[in-house]
């Protein structure tokens, strides 16, 4: 089967050329982004005096007639036009007849998708902004709710010091504030208007380049017509936003996984959540964190895809840009499908209280607050680490907690191990008040910085 094609090459397409040449079964999604653009291009033409009122007028009205034919499902996509942009123009032209014709005047398909690309990917930024809110709210409200929920902190996924459940969630969400400024910093720099630059050296029509990005939103026109064409690295950027915040919700997956298991027992997540086995009627799967952690290894070959897709093109236009959509569709499905599962699985989830106090009366966990009380009474730290060590060692021979050794030990440790205050120290949950400085666990810094992150947060991450 072959295609026909206009005057230039008259002979038509193969049927390999035209599986490889045609794009319409995926940027098909950016076909509101063309219609707006197609608007604010006729309108544009108007200005400029190249349509008239009534050409203007009866082009806008064609494309709102092919927006809700879309909407409404009754719009029919042709393989054989190629892609969105001629679909669309084809309808128009079928609608309101030659004057359809006149849209693209001063106006390509490597200004009109890069266009469409910026738009779309602006709104995706804000509904992932918007997702990026909802998880730090859940975050947020459960870490208010288990203020007094005490855990151990973890180095190298052992016992390190006393800590809570609200400061630990605390951590999940300042990792997320800071993927909030990546795509707000992202979004910034695709602000601008490749529309009217054309094929690659801009149009001779005077069209007024400033009016149509504000139009469209656009903060401005951008201000070199190859570059405007050519240039992908605002997918590059937002798509290793992305990559970041996956890598982010990976180790949130993670976490969950592991609190869930038998030998944590810190969380049972509801059964929204989680999923059964086909063979062991036994099971209760976290699949909502390994899910997680898989789609998000996407997001990271997404951002690849998209730097060795540009990595060696010249400078303007090339078709192999047709290939930029799969993977930022990809990454954004990817991202917000995550942030969504991870807001459900953590508001329903039910945390172990008593379990995760428990884990605080093994693995020797106020060691250092024994070597800081040391300190305190006139020991160099290097010679509280070396006795409390040796104390540690001697705990475990004696298969027993620091707590737990008889005082002879203590005192033959150390002289200085000795005194009415020394159960205090090595009382986890008087250990964690100790740690009053900024970023640490003590309930009263928690609630500070709970209430610093509302406040970060705002009521709306959506960014307008």
């Amino acid at each position: 089967m072959t295609i026909a094609r206009g005057g230039r090459l008259p002979k038509g397409i193969d049927a390999a050329m035209r599986r490889l040449n045609t794009s319409v079964q995926l940027d098909q999604a950016l076909w509101r982004e063309d219609i707006r653009g197609s608007i604010a291009h006729a309108r544009g033409l108007g200005t400029a005096g190249v349509l008239s009122e009534a050409e203007v007028r009866d082009i806008v009205s064609g494309l709102e007639e092919v927006k809700d034919e879309i909407e409404s499902g009754q719009f029919t996509w042709n393989a054989d036009l190629e892609d969105v942009h001629m679909n669309i123009e084809a309808r128009l032209v079928e609608l309101v007849g030659p004057v359809g014709g006149k849209l693209h005047t001063g106006r390509s398909r490597n200004d009109q998708v890069a266009t469409d690309l910026r738009l779309w990917t602006r709104s995706q930024i804000e509904a992932t902004l918007v997702g990026l809110h909802d998880l730090a709210g859940v975050l947020l409200t459960r870490a208010e709710q288990e203020i007094d929920t005490l855990m151990p902190a973890y180095t190298h996924l052992q016992p390190a010091q006393p800590s809570r459940l609200s400061h630990h969630l605390l951590a999940w969400q300042e990792m997320l504030i800071r993927d909030r400024g990546r795509l707000q910093d992202a979004r910034a720099r695709l602000n601008e208007s490749p529309l009217g630059a054309g094929a690659a050296a801009g149009t001779g029509f005077p069209i007024d380049r400033e009016s149509t990005a504000a139009d469209l939103g656009f903060a401005g026109a951008m201000r070199n017509s190859l570059d405007a064409t050519a240039s992908r690295d605002f997918l590059m950027e937002t798509a290793s936003a992305l990559a970041i915040l996956g890598v982010h919700l990976s180790r949130i997956g993670e976490e969950i996984v592991i609190w869930s298991s038998l030998e944590f027992g810190y969380l049972t997540l509801s059964d929204e959540f989680a999923t059964s086995s086909s063979m062991m009627p036994q099971k209760k799967n976290p699949d909502v964190g390994e899910l997680v952690r898989g789609k998000c290894s996407l997001v990271i070959g997404d951002v690849t895809s998209l730097y060795i897709l540009e990595k060696s093109l010249c400078f303007g236009y090339g078709r192999d840009l047709q290939e930029d959509k799969r993977p930022i569709f990809e990454a954004f499905d990817a991202a917000q499908t995550c942030l969504g599962a991870l807001s459900g699985a953590i508001s329903t989830a039910e945390f172990h209280r008593e379990r995760m106090r428990a884990a605080l009366a093994s693995g020797h966990i106020c060691a250092t607050d024994l070597a800081d009380w040391m300190v305190r009474q006139g020991a160099t730290f290097r010679e509280a680490h070396s006795a409390v060590g040796q104390l540690v060692r001697e705990a475990e021979l004696r298969g027993c907690q620091l707590a737990e050794l008889p005082e002879e030990v203590l005192d033959r440790a150390d002289s200085r191990l000795s005194g009415p205050d020394l159960q205090q120290v090595l009382d986890a949950s008087i250990a964690v008040e100790r740690r009053r400085v900024l970023g640490g666990p003590a309930r009263e810094r928690v609630l500070e910085a709970l209430s610093s992150a509302r406040d970060r947060w705002g009521t709306d991450a959506k960014v307008r």
